[in-house]
């Protein structure tokens, strides 16, 4: 039986532009006209209502401003952060990492070395995943093969 060897991970680029300005889409709305109501935060984002007023409460997104009835109004930055902690989610950070990297962020730029051994411990725990992921693939490609060659 032989094996066939698996792709070397390259590391991914990094770059000076902090990924949380970088939206995966363009917003609906021009900056300063970028007033958005939690019902239509959670069409774009996929979130419920209930985990957006979680994330605020647990102090994962930053402070949102309120309407004068008090209705939460989004911004653009927040649509941002907001795809950016969603990013953190499918590496599988765990809320209270998420949290605290949230709390250095509003701590100020002092805080980037910080954040920086954050985000890299996080990234050894993805490649780690994603070694055990190809591993796994590999087995069920063995079998694949098996199969079809039966």
């Amino acid at each position: 039986m032989e094996s066939t060897p698996l792709p070397v991970l390259e590391p991914v680029p990094t770059t000076a532009v902090d990924a949380c300005a970088a939206g995966p889409r363009p917003h609906p709305r021009p900056d300063g006209q970028d007033r958005y109501t939690i019902s239509e935060v959670a069409e774009y984002t996929g979130l419920t209502a209930h985990t957006l007023r979680w994330y605020e409460r647990i102090g994962l997104m930053p402070h949102v401003d309120r309407s004068h009835t008090g209705q939460r109004r989004f911004t653009n930055r927040d649509l941002d952060w907001l795809s950016f902690v969603g990013k953190l989610r499918l590496t599988g950070m765990s809320v209270a990492d998420m949290v605290r990297y949230a709390e250095l962020v509003r701590e100020g730029d002092h805080t980037f070395q910080a954040r920086k051994e954050l985000l890299e411990s996080t990234r050894r725990d993805v490649l780690a995943r994603i070694a055990e992921l190809q591993g796994t693939l590999a087995v069920l490609d063995y079998k694949i093969d098996f199969y079809a060659g039966a």
